[in-house]
Formats: C-alpha cells, structure tokens, sequence
C-alpha cells in the first residue's frame, strides 16, 4: 500500500465513484438474493446523491490516483448521517475505512453537529461491526419492515432478538 490520500471529491471522480456506488449496490444484492435492488443502472443513483448533498459534502480515499472509498455526508438539523461509505472489497480490511472515518468525524466535529448516525442495511453484518467498532454504539432509531408481497416468503433470514422479540433481516 503506497501513500492513501483522503480528499474531498472533485468532477474528475464521477465515473469512480459511479463504480464504487454499483459496487456497493451489487452487495446488497448479493446479501439480499434480489437482482432488483438498484434498478438496471445503479451507478445513476450516485448522480442522484451527489446533486442532493452536493460535491463539498464528499469525500474519497485515493491510492496512487485511483479513488478506492467514498463516503458522503448528509446534513440534517442536528445530526449527520453518512452514506453511503464503500470501500473497494480489494482493499476491505487495511485501514482504509477507519481512515475516511477519522475524516468524516473531524468534518463532521468541525460543523459543530452533535450527533453522527449511519443506517447500514440489516444483512450488512461487516459494516454493522465496522460500524459498532468505529464508535456508533448508540440505537437511535429502528426501522421494521413489514413484507406484504407474495414473495416475501423464504426470503427473509434470522435476526437479531431486541427487546426480548426475534427479528428476521
């Protein structure tokens, strides 16, 4: 691993981080078994994200040139939500997370913003412990689904027990 540059994102990063965004929606879809999640062109949702919280509120962590992680910050009155975060699954497991992350939470202290919340998906086990190790200890809020299509069923896996219920994700 040469010198990682974490840097805010600029235009010429587009097409990166278009891949980064496919890349992490392939994922979901992989944990999810669902081929639908993302649409046909899901690289486009980047688009839709960056036009929503706009250029200054991202940040990427290159390797030589080549953007390998992303992540955004997204403003909402007292509290800062980050997403996406993506990481390159080439590159999982080498610090290079918990470097965007000491990034994002000095941004994020320097706005003076009390609070910092993350929404990984159910499934997404390595980024619910990425996330627990980084510090988000703290249950904010949860979000329960409840499955009315005709082909919910078999779909769904074993969860974790809060409050004394068992959940599937």
């Amino acid at each position: 691993m040469s010198a990682l540059k974490t840097r805010m994102y600029k235009t010429s990063d587009l097409n990166s981080c278009r891949d980064l965004w496919i890349e992490l929606t392939e994922h979901h879809r992989q944990i999810y078994n669902s081929s639908g999640i993302g649409g046909d062109n899901p690289g486009l949702f980047f688009d839709r994200h960056l036009e929503k919280v706009g250029a200054e509120r991202i940040w990427v962590v290159e390797d030589e040139g080549q953007v390998i992680g992303m992540a955004a910050l997204v403003l909402n009155d007292d509290e800062v939500e980050i997403e996406p975060f993506v990481v390159r699954s080439e590159w999982r497991g080498k610090g290079i997370g918990q470097k965007l992350m000491e990034t994002l939470v000095s941004e994020v202290r320097r706005l003076g913003v009390r609070y910092i919340c993350v929404r990984p998906v159910a499934r997404n086990r390595e980024a619910a412990d990425f996330f627990f190790k980084s510090g988000f200890d703290i249950l904010g809020h949860i979000q329960m689904l409840m499955d009315l299509s005709s082909d919910g069923v078999g779909k769904w896996e074993e969860g974790p027990t809060l409050f004394n219920r068992s959940f599937r994700v």
